[in-house]
Order: C-alpha cells, then sequence, then structure tokens
C-alpha cells in the first residue's frame, strides 16, 4: 500500500515553555517498516506527564519535541513481519508521537480492543488503567485488612486506583485538591475524602484509622504532601510516588524512613511494569477487559481537537478536571 504524497496532523513543539509552544503541524505520512503498523488514531490521551515534557521539567529527545504516547484507532498499512491485520481496532502505550492523526508503532505495542470497547473509552482508560494496574497489584501488599490513602483520588488514575484498590478488598481513603470534587472520588470506591490542602490531613487520617496510620500512601502530588504523606503510614508502611503535579521532592535524609517507623519508599514509573511483552499485554488486556465489561468506570472525559492541544494541557495543568482528557483528530 503506498501512501507517497499523504499527509498527516501532528502536534509538536519547537521549543520547550508554556501550553502556547504547541502546533498542529501538517507533516509527510509516513510509511511502516518491518515489524511496524501505520494507525490512523481515532482518540489520544492527554497526561501530566505530556504538560511536564512540554514545561521542560523533563528533556527527553531533541527539539521538535513531538507529543503524546497512548491513543485507540484502526491499523491503516503494515510492514514486514508485523502480525496485525489491516483493519484491526486497536490500543496502545508507549508510542511517540500520539498527538497526531496518524501514528507509526511497533506491532508488538498495539493491543486488540474488544468488540464493545469504543475508542475513546480505550485511549482515556489505558495508560492511567495501566498505572493504577501496577500500582494496586504490584506495589504495596494490598488486600483485605489493609488500608491505602490515594492522593488526586479525582484525577484520572486516582479514581482507576481507588476502584481496583477496592477490588482487592483494601479501604480506600480519598485525598484531594478540592473537596468538590470529592463525590466522584467516594463512587469510584473512596470511603472517607479529605482535602491535602484545606485541612490537617495527617490528624484526619489518624483519626480515621483510629490513629494507626494505612499501609499505603499512593503519591502523584509530590513536593506537597510527601512529608505529611510518610507520617500518617503505619509501621513499615510503603509510600509510592509515581509523579509530582506540585513540584519535585528536593532530596532528604533517608534516616527519616527509620525515625517515622522503618518506612518504605519507592518512586515508581509505568515503564519499568510494562518490562516484557507478556507484562505489557497482561496490565492492557485487564484494564481494557474490565472497562469492556463495566467493572472499571471511567468519569467526566473531555475532548479537544488536535487543534486546541495547549487548551487541553491548560485544563489539565489547572486541576479543576476530573478523569480524562482526550485529543480527537
Amino acid at each position: 500500500m503506498s501512501l507517497t504524497g499523504e499527509t498527516m496532523l501532528a502536534v509538536r513543539a519547537a521549543d520547550w515553555g508554556d501550553p502556547s509552544v504547541l502546533r498542529a503541524e501538517t507533516l509527510a505520512r509516513p510509511m511502516p517498516g518491518p515489524g511496524q503498523a501505520l494507525v490512523e488514531v481515532k482518540a489520544a490521551g492527554v497526561n501530566f506527564f505530556d504538560t511536564q515534557l512540554r514545561s521542560g521539567l523533563y528533556k527527553f529527545g531533541g527539539l521538535p519535541l513531538a507529543f503524546g504516547n497512548e491513543g485507540a484507532g484502526i491499523v491503516l498499512a503494515t510492514g514486514e513481519g508485523a502480525a496485525i491485520p489491516v483493519g484491526t481496532r486497536v490500543a496502545w502505550v508507549g508510542v511517540s508521537g500520539s498527538y497526531a492523526s496518524h501514528v507509526v508503532a511497533p506491532a508488538e505495542k498495539l493491543v486488540v480492543l474488544p468488540e464493545t470497547l469504543g475508542f475513546a473509552d480505550a485511549a482515556a482508560g489505558l495508560f492511567q488503567g495501566m498505572t493504577a494496574h501496577y500500582l494496586a497489584f504490584s506495589v504495596g501488599q494490598l488486600g483485605p485488612g489493609k488500608s491505602c490513602l490515594v492522593h488526586s483520588a479525582s484525577g484520572g488514575v486516582g479514581l482507576l486506583l481507588c476502584q481496583m484498590a477496592t477490588m482487592r478488598g483494601a479501604r480506600v481513603i480519598g485525598s484531594l485538591s478540592d473537596l468538590a470534587k470529592g463525590d466522584v472520588a467516594q463512587a469510584a470506591g473512596a470511603g472517607p475524602v479529605l482535602s491535602y490542602l484545606a485541612e490537617d490531613f495527617v490528624e484526619r487520617v489518624k483519626a480515621e484509622s483510629d490513629g494507626a496510620g494505612v499501609d499505603v500512601v499512593y503519591d502523584a502530588v509530590g513536593l506537597q504532601t510527601f512529608e505529611k504523606s510518610l507520617a500518617i503510614l503505619k509501621r513499615r508502611g510503603l509510600l509510592a510516588l509515581y509523579g509530582e503535579a506540585s513540584g519535585l521532592v528536593p532530596p532528604f535524609d533517608v534516616r527519616a524512613l527509620a525515625n517515622h517507623g522503618s518506612l518504605m519508599l519507592t518512586r515508581t514509573g509505568l515503564k519499568d511494569f510494562m518490562a516484557t511483552p507478556e507484562e505489557y499485554r497482561m496490565r492492557a488486556g485487564d484494564v481494557l477487559a474490565w472497562l469492556a465489561e463495566g467493572q472499571l468506570k471511567l468519569h467526566a472525559v473531555a475532548s479537544f481537537p488536535l487543534s486546541r492541544a495547549a487548551e487541553a494541557h491548560r485544563a489539565l495543568e489547572s486541576r479543576r478536571t476530573s478523569g480524562k482528557i482526550l485529543l480527537i483528530p
């Protein structure tokens, strides 16, 4: 299948900076190479990491920057050895440049969608669902009799993490920047909800746990919550950092972990929990199946066209949104 002369639309930035650096550009449409597939993107997910990459907090790769690493769409063409048929409905995580009308992806990264799952729900749920999956199932010993506090409980990962922690039988406390979003966190399985900005959440968590604290804290806020997160853990509890929405945690004396009760601390990333094709497909398969079956529910998916990617980033950075933001080519 020759696509010579065909074009595509892609969101890129010529420099790091605020959302205004994002531009939707017309580019030549690439051909898939060996083991690759060309996919028509139907929906691309927007993640907080994308905003941190755009700002220059993380400087991976050179300029101009291509944005996005997850989405859903239809296979249009394949290269030699790509074991996926043209016309297959797929979703993916870990494919750079997914803020686009078309993307070339390694065929092994493409996961076939259940028949009953739409493109928008797949793109909205896969990356954040896989993040919640490794946190709930591989980080921390959650189960009946265990408890956890989920910061940003009304965000995209937070809502899915509350649901999965509840699936595991754990008691979930939801922590939010704004209690106006507390009802959505409670609907996802959080019992009590609190504001980490408007109240002393150390005292609140102690009161909610009869002074014991929680077994695990899942924290994507970072700087604003780090020290207090340590203070609400049980002896030998675990603080799992997986993001820094409020800023980077500064270096600290690790002896503080002993002072707080021989605590454990980890800074995780999804790439290390989908390190093999088998693990990637296991997590992706669980998430897509649970979404299709209704075991996992998404909340308040907001959509923007590619040309309004800057607006999508502003909405996400405002922290006034709940759930997932998508770009629709």
